[in-house]
């Protein structure tokens, strides 16, 4: 999920998003792990933004390592690409990293995924700070042992929302109260909406009548858990447990009108990019959650087929994954999804799907450490036979059902020994697919 920015801060950033820096979201957690009193509130509880957005932490390689102290560090630039970095001291003149140490820092321009690196070399001191090659880091460098345990409700006011090509309505970003959706639907307090309308392309040689549109709404209320314990008790170089799970609230509507053609068949179609980070303070170390949500449609259809269908699916999904030592990496991967029956009207035989889904990524200082799909479908068979008679005369007969249904898939990335565990592979979430009946029906057409 990390681009490679420039050292002023002006690259794009990989992670799904505005492209611009998004307002971080902060929670304070004591080293113990409980929840600890702070400006920003504590964890469970939607909090504001704070002065630690650009705060850092460092864990000087003179000290032993280890257990990273509050610091006045601040990241002046940043290049992904070469990992290069200016570190500035505002309260010393004289260098301020050395080889070893390990810095972190909250989002800021340059880094607007956040920073979690380890300084190789110490290149010179210039009139903006000291110029260092750095690499990656882990968390047990910069934590030590340290044992923090967090489940954190994302505030809407801090996602940034960017429409792709197609008419997106925003809705529930404000801090306090219920705000009002499309045509005056209420969006619960913790909850983002996003509303989309679009015209469904036409395939090449599709029939002159061939035309559909979809429209619809998600509205998600996402909450991240984060767990790590670096074995207080212990002397082993890994953690005893670690967790990244992405869980919340799902809710979403649309419908399909038209004769569906097969344009996009296999294709989905972005609408919307939404991209947060979310602040984690163990201390005075900013652990830096980055979440992204690509939302999309997609409609499957053989051109044939002419509809009007609507669903409505609400529920909730978790997906992430949970380590311990003895075990390793294990997937997390659930999903309780709730279908709404809908009536429909089918005029032509056909086949039509279409789903109204979002793909996510949640990880730790810019790398996608978690990818998960939620994609709710609604799907359309008919069937059609036609009789007629020598003088012209005759009818059609249409039967038709209408299925509802979802999958949840994803991985776990290797990007996940960033919590100082080993990972030979991606490891695939366990898929979860559920489909019913929602209705049926059928009619005759008569012709003369």
């Amino acid at each position: 999920m990390t681009g490679c920015s420039a050292a002023d801060g002006t690259g794009p950033r990989a992670t799904p998003g505005t492209g611009t820096e998004a307002v971080a979201k902060t929670v304070s957690s004591s080293p113990s792990g409980s929840p600890a009193a702070a400006t920003a509130g504590s964890a469970n509880s939607t909090a504001g933004t704070t002065s630690k957005v650009a705060s850092a932490a460092v864990a000087h390689a003179a000290d032993g390592g280890g257990s990273a102290k509050k610091s006045s560090l601040k990241v002046a630039s940043y290049d992904a690409g070469s990992g290069r970095a200016v570190i500035s001291d505002s309260a010393s003149s004289k260098s301020a990293v050395a080889v070893g140490d390990v810095v972190a820092s909250a989002p800021v321009p340059s880094a607007p995924d956040g920073l979690l690196v380890k300084v190789t070399q110490v290149l010179g001191e210039t009139d903006k700070g000291t110029k260092v090659d750095t690499a990656p880091a882990t968390l047990r460098e910069l934590l030590g042992k340290r044992k923090v345990n967090e489940t954190v409700s994302v505030d809407p006011s801090s996602v940034d929302v960017k429409a792709l090509n197609a008419d997106v309505k925003v809705s529930g970003k404000k801090g306090s109260g219920a705000t009002f959706g499309a045509d005056g639907a209420k969006v619960p307090l913790g909850s983002l909406r996003v509303d989309v309308s679009d015209s469904v392309e036409t395939a090449d040689g599709a029939p002159a009548s061939a035309k559909a549109s979809i429209k619809g709404y998600v509205q998600l209320a996402p909450v991240i858990e984060f767990a790590y314990d670096g074995d207080s008790s212990g002397t082993g170089t890994q953690p005893v447990s670690a967790s990244l799970v992405l869980s919340g609230d799902w809710a979403s509507q649309w419908e399909l009108d038209g004769q569906a053609s097969a344009a996009q068949k296999g294709t989905r179609v972005p609408f919307a990019e939404l991209h947060t980070d979310v602040v984690i303070y163990v201390g005075p170390v900013p652990v830096v959650v980055n979440l992204g949500y690509v939302l999309y449609y997609q409609v499957d259809a053989d051109g044939k087929v002419s509809v009007h269908v609507s669903q409505s699916a609400t529920g909730d999904f978790k997906a992430g994954g949970n380590y311990t030592r003895a075990t390793g990496w294990t997937p997390v991967s659930e999903a309780d999804l709730t279908a709404t029956p809908v009536k429909s009207s089918v005029t032509t035989a056909g086949n039509a799907k279409a789903t109204l889904g979002a793909e996510a990524s949640v990880g730790l200082y810019g790398a996608a450490d978690v990818t998960v799909d939620v994609a709710p479908y609604l799907r359309v068979s008919a069937t059609g036979r036609a009789t007629g008679t020598s003088g012209g005369t005759g009818s059609a007969a249409v039967a038709w059902a209408v299925y509802g249904g979802y999958d949840v898939t994803g991985t776990l990335n290797v990007h996940l020994t960033i919590f100082s565990t080993s990972m030979d592979k991606s490891l695939p979430l366990f898929a979860v697919h559920r489909e019913k009946k929602l209705d049926d029906g059928g009619r005759t057409i008569s012709s003369s």
